[in-house]
């Protein structure tokens, strides 16, 4: 290689070395260790302990876990799909780096890659662009959180974009096999919502890339890189079909599934319910300036610090633990959702160059960002917004499978830096006129710079900071004073953000202004651009994810200690009961599953039936259900203590009704659990009436069915009963996968009571046997490695093609 080589290709092996030097300064703590502390993950080692713990002991995928739920699919938890090679390929790209390391440094390459081979920006520039979008807050307030898959699937939006691009500039194979790598690889990180959201993007990118070309009489152009696209999307869905396909099956039946309750219709869709998609996370309105200013709205749902008015008047009031009280109390955050962690604060200087890009920036590029912002934004706004949101939950397939529609914003968070470094890269080439680039700097400057300074000075002409909180302080009797105090403490809030931003807006128009005017070389443009994104950024995501969030590696491994409720619970040794703890926040907590197999647990993807178990009969404490559920131990509050409780009503791992209730649908099965006897009936849906048939059941006192052995995809049964019987077994219905045998003969079974497995017993003693062998997965993963083995072939045929090209 020649100089001139070298000099070509250092910049792109600089970038990842920058990009992983930036990421370790950010996240030092883990130089000394450390480990970050991350709520969801630590909820994931609670819910996903029964799955590791088989998988360490056995070298198998359970593929199924009793210890959330009363039972769910383990692969909407913890799966490793062995046979989709993208999984090898995942972690080489993440360099085994720790977590949050890894996904920060993913975020920076994968935009990188976008910039520079999807559209020549210089390196150096593309390096610049990419910490820009790499720093957007959210992206560090959802790894504070714990929502690694969210920030993973982020990661391969921007590339995914660039194959797309790269395809239809005429490099048809090459575009083709690095969309279907990165969209494979998306597909693989398993956040859906993500996947979804790019595809929205893609789609956006299709209609304006096929109305230029109509525009330009080049519609030939399109279908053959359209072609190759297709077959490129085929062999990443292809490469994951083994979980694509047991997603897709237990989405049906899941919350995000059709409901089969007829309780409140005007709020169901075919998805999840309207209001659950949209009531809690819309954000506002006004809220849409924190991408602009970071604590707009106040920022997160916490308190202030100890320089704020409100910790001041309650010092001198003698408010006992006045400190802690204005920490922890959510005081600050007056926005319309019911909780955030955070704003998604874009940049002061990624907005300017956004806004500097819709002036200077003709052409397609512009339409596809300014598009996709509108409609991030717009959907963003949820019922704030109604008719675009119900429109798009009526009648845009997938869509209500989905909650949280504030995150949307990922979208502008990708099209608003792309088009301001592109408005750059115009600008660095000089395909811009001077005049034309004065007018959009100045125009930029005065919009935003005048729009900060207005919020700066004059707060309160458009907002009085009154928030939900205020309502219940008062009715709790704080007086006006401090409701007052609170209130003026918000509009600090806004006032020292929105001169901070200022201060950035007029510090890159300086650094504009002085590269126009030949003030500041090339060489220096670039590090000082980064420098103040840098400066910008690193504080204001340093309020979310900062040193604190970190611990000793052990205590973040080993996150649940048992309490002397559990110790006394665990001296049990049956091997299949279940425990409803009390003493937390049951159905939204997995601690209990760490230790026990638990009623309740933490996912946002029940099973349908089991969340309308929960709505109409376990919050309403029906003991019966409990009991029908196996809840052997109740875990209660006792002066402060869990106190483990046992329960003599649990009717254990499985037993035979003397009779059963024929209902006619899921209105009447609920209904009937209201009032019934699950010892001696079961209720059952008449869609399995069939199986019923000829069926007469009589009193036999001496009948019994136990639990030989458990294991989370095996249960072994043995029966004993002098007449045919109908037992109902304490376990979780789902017909995807669970298969039984009577005596290894092949049978089958029912639902009943609402949830539960059902089935017809033969006279005499038996051996039955459930096992969970799910269709989807042992095929799915001979497909996956089909397809992934074919796109990697394609992926460095395409590679070799590309150097001989330029050889």
């Amino acid at each position: 290689m020649d100089k001139t080589g070298f000099k070509n290709i250092l910049p792109h092996i600089l970038a990842p070395v920058l990009f992983l030097v930036i990421t370790f300064a950010y996240f030092s703590p883990l130089l000394e260790g450390k480990a970050i502390l991350q709520h969801d993950i630590t909820q994931f080692r609670g819910m996903a302990k029964e799955i590791m713990d088989f998988r360490e002991k056995t070298g198998e995928e359970p593929l199924w876990t009793d210890s959330m739920f009363g039972g769910m699919p383990a692969y909407l938890i913890s799966t490793v799909y062995h046979l989709n090679l993208f999984r090898y390929v995942n972690e080489v790209l993440v360099l085994h780096l720790p977590n949050p390391a890894r996904y920060t440094f993913l975020i920076m390459i994968g935009f990188y890659l976008f910039l520079v081979l999807g559209y020549k920006v210089n390196p150096w520039l593309g390096m610049v662009g990419a910490i820009a979008f790499g720093f957007s807050s959210y992206f560090f307030i959802i790894q504070a959180a714990g929502h690694n898959s969210k920030a993973h699937a982020i990661a391969f939006m921007a590339p995914i974009l660039a194959g797309i691009v790269i395809s239809f500039k005429g490099r048809w194979l090459l575009g083709g096999v690095l969309t279907g790598i990165f969209l494979a690889l998306q597909i693989y990180a398993s956040h859906f919502q993500i996947t979804y959201y790019t595809l929205l993007m893609v789609i956006i990118l299709g209609i304006v890339i096929l109305i230029d070309l109509i525009r330009k009489h080049r519609l030939d152009t399109f279908f053959k890189p359209m072609a190759i696209l297709i077959m490129a999307v085929i062999l990443a869905i292809g490469s994951n079909l083994a979980s694509l396909w047991l997603t897709y099956e237990y989405g049906k039946v899941s919350m995000r599934g059709k409901p089969e309750l007829t309780y409140d219709q005007h709020n169901q869709t075919s998805g999840l319910d309207r209001d659950y998609i949209l009531n809690d996370y819309s954000y506002g309105i006004a809220e849409t300036m924190d991408l602009l200013i970071p604590n707009f709205v106040g920022g997160v749902s916490s308190g202030f610090d100890t320089s704020s008015k409100t910790y001041d008047l309650m010092r001198r009031n003698n408010v006992p633990n006045a400190r802690q009280m204005v920490e922890q109390l959510p005081l600050a955050y007056w926005g319309p959702q019911r909780f955030t962690s955070g704003p998604v604060y874009i940049g002061a200087v990624v907005i300017f160059l956004f806004v500097f890009g819709l002036f200077v920036i003709k052409g397609k590029e512009k339409w596809w960002a300014v598009t996709v912002v509108l409609l991030a934004v717009l959907l963003a706004w949820g019922k704030h917004f109604a008719f675009l949101s119900d429109i798009f939950i009526r009648y845009v397939p997938g869509y209500n499978k989905f909650r949280t529609v504030s995150m949307t914003l990922v979208m502008a968070e990708l099209a608003i830096p792309f088009l301001g470094i592109l408005a750059l890269k115009n600008l660095i080439d000089g395909k811009i006129k001077q005049k034309d680039l004065i007018r959009a700097i100045r125009n930029s400057f005065f919009i935003l710079g005048g729009i900060t300074l207005f919020f700066a000075l004059f707060p309160g002409w458009l907002f009085n900071f009154s928030a939900p909180i205020d309502d219940r302080l008062q009715s709790a009797g704080w007086p006006a004073q401090f409701i007052d105090v609170i209130r003026q403490d918000r509009q600090t809030l806004l006032q020292k953000d929105a001169f901070r931003s200022l201060v950035f807006i007029v510090l890159t128009t300086a650094l504009l202004a002085g590269f126009i005017y030949k003030k500041i070389k090339i060489s220096w443009f670039y590090p000082i651009l980064g420098l103040i994104i840098l400066l910008d950024m690193w504080p204001v995501n340093k309020r979310y994810l900062n040193n604190d969030h970190f611990a000793p590696k052990r205590e973040v491994t080993v996150p649940f200690k048992p309490t002397a409720a559990d110790l006394e619970i665990l001296k049990d040794k049956d091997p299949d009961y279940r425990v409803l703890n009390l003493t937390v926040n049951t159905f939204n907590d997995a601690s209990t599953s760490y230790f026990h197999k638990s009623i309740g647990g933490y996912h946002g993807a029940k099973l349908r039936r089991y969340q309308d178990l929960i709505t109409y009969q376990i919050s309403e404490n029906n003991m019966q259900v409990l009991n029908m559920l196996n809840t052997r131990y109740f875990i209660v509050n006792n002066n402060g203590q869990p106190v483990a409780q046992r329960n003599p009503q649990a009717l254990g791992n499985a037993w035979f009704v003397s009779g059963y209730r024929i209902v006619p649908d899921a209105d009447s099965e609920m209904e009937a659990l209201t009032d019934f006897n699950p010892a001696g009936e079961a209720i059952v849906d008449q869609r399995f009436s069939s199986l019923l048939e000829g069926i007469q059941l009589r009193k036999d006192t001496l009948a019994q069915i136990k639990l030989l052995s458990y294991a989370p995809n095996h249960l072994v049964y043995q029966s004993s009963n002098t007449q045919e019987g109908l037992a109902v077994f304490s376990e979780i219905y789902y017909y995807k996968g669970w298969k039984v045998t009577i005596d290894g003969k092949p049978v089958t079974y029912l639902r009943a009571d609402y949830v539960l497995r059902a089935m017809i017993v033969p006279a005499g003693e038996h051996r039955i046997e459930f096992t969970f062998k799910p269709k989807g997965y042992f095929m799915g993963e001979k497909v996956s490695l089909a397809s992934s083995g074919l796109l990697l072939i394609l992926f460095f045929t395409g590679i070799f093609l590309e150097y001989r090209k330029k050889e």
